[in-house]
């Protein structure tokens, strides 16, 4: 899954649905919720069907949606409650490789723009931050 949204990061928020990603690249208006937001019924729709479809037909489609789904619950603590702490959990923890994760994130949104950008992925993170990290331990 990760390769996935790696791709759809790259390719797809920062293409030709730049419109709805954009928001998440911008200091945060007023409100709780983003157009960046819309992204998780994207994702979660697909993972539903299958895994329910999949768990009625006993097809490989129940392992690809629970995959989603669980990758989907990975996003969440990771990217929304862990990187920008919009719950206030995981505050602080100090591990290397989840301070490689914040930096790559940092990193990723110093563009406001679309083109031009680096670390789309959430869990791979390239492994120069990673031993930034280490050194600083």
């Amino acid at each position: 899954m990760e390769g996935v949204a790696w791709f759809t990061h790259k390719y797809v928020m920062h293409g030709f649905l730049w419109g709805l990603h954009h928001s998440h690249h911008v200091p945060k208006s007023e409100g709780f919720f983003e157009k960046n937001d819309f992204f998780f019924l994207l994702f979660a729709i697909p993972g539903a069907f299958l895994s329910i479809y999949g768990s009625l037909t006993l097809s490989y489609s129940f392992y690809i949606g629970l995959g989603i789904t669980a990758y989907g619950l990975c996003y969440f603590l990771v990217h929304d409650v862990f990187i920008h702490q919009r719950f206030p959990w995981l505050k602080h923890t100090d591990n290397p490789y989840f301070r490689a994760i914040r930096k790559a994130h940092k990193v990723h949104h110093k563009k406001i723009n679309k083109e031009d950008g680096e670390c789309f992925g959430m869990l791979w993170v390239p492994w120069k931050y990673i031993q930034e990290q280490n050194r600083v331990n």
